[in-house]
């Protein structure tokens, strides 16, 4: 068996290579990302087909494979676990589709059903609905066994996928979850991330915004970011200016979109969200992963979609 340590160094070598093969062309003008574009694995954050996964995941990652998508991004599910498999198992699951196994998504707490008017609106302009999810580890209570299991499938990324942030003390209790999360993982050979929504962008007591508490109050090369574009789109937030003020920091990004209402998640290319202008600045960032998010979207038509539409603009 192959030891942490080596593992860690393979990953982190890997991430050097993937960054001098791509990052230098960004800004050739033989298309978006330059000569290198087509060689890009264009990945997907399994939310995006959140109920499909849950009824037929052998199925829904063929699907996601035919369409084009090279690597993952796994999330909760109402199986329990990932997608009711063991971690070696989900990951020989997605590699016998022939798609990667890059990250996966954790709750920083307790999971809680945020209010209506808090949800994302779906294509057919309601709040999505998520089903409770009963057992569900998170980062506060499990942090060791989430960085076990991302050790033990091999995978670059744990992510936080939200987590409270509401007030001083759910920012001062996150920041030491995320620091403590972020020294597990390195031992172990695991980045760490962690992945905004809008509020994270709303100014708090003092008038600072949790997101600029994290930024400031964590270790750079402990606790990464993965930048949600529609998210900081839709709370007026710059990426590129992001990148430029913590470069390096930003490794992990969901290419999202967002309509003009700043309410509805669509296809990428069908909202608002500049990605030409962002992926023109991925080198300044760090990147090393994006996957494509469409939450909870409502055919396997839109996840097309939103690939076609992606592989328009890098291709």
């Amino acid at each position: 068996m192959m030891s942490t340590g080596r593992r860690h160094f393979l990953k982190q070598a890997g991430a050097v290579l993937a960054g001098g093969l791509f990052l230098p062309g960004i800004s050739k003008a033989s298309g978006l990302f330059g000569e290198a574009a087509a060689s890009w694995p264009v990945g997907i954050q399994l939310f995006t087909v959140f109920k499909p996964m849950n009824e037929d995941p052998e199925g829904t990652l063929k699907k996601i494979a035919a369409i084009g998508y090279k690597e993952v991004e796994s999330a909760f599910s109402t199986r329990g676990g990932y997608y009711g498999y063991k971690p070696k198992e989900f990951k020989k699951l997605v590699e016998s589709v022939g798609l990667k196994w890059r990250a996966h998504h954790a709750m920083g707490a307790p999971f809680k059903m945020p209010p209506p008017d808090k949800m994302p609106k779906g294509a057919d302009g309601k709040p999505i609905e998520i089903p409770k999810m009963p057992n569900l580890l998170n980062l506060r209570d499990n942090y060791q066994q989430l960085v076990d299991d991302a050790a033990e499938a091999e995978l670059s990324y744990l992510v936080c996928a939200s987590t409270p942030v509401s007030n001083l003390e759910e920012i001062k209790n996150s920041i030491e979850v995320f620091q403590k999360t972020g020294e597990a993982a390195k031992k172990a050979g695991v980045g760490f991330a962690y992945h905004n929504h809008a509020t994270e962008f709303d100014a708090v007591e003092g008038g600072k915004t949790p997101y600029e508490l994290v930024l400031s109050q964590t270790d750079k090369d402990l606790v990464k970011m993965e930048l949600d574009l529609a998210w900081a789109t839709k709370a007026g937030k710059d990426p590129v200016a992001l990148f430029k003020e913590h470069p390096g920091r930003f490794p992990l990004w969901h290419a999202k979109d967002i309509k003009s209402d700043l309410q509805t998640i669509t296809e990428v290319g069908n909202g608002v969200v500049e990605f030409k202008r962002i992926f023109e600045a991925a080198k300044i960032a760090g990147l090393q992963y994006f996957f494509v998010e469409q939450d909870m979207a409502p055919s396997m038509e839109n996840v097309e979609t939103g690939y076609k539409n992606l592989m328009k603009m890098i291709g």
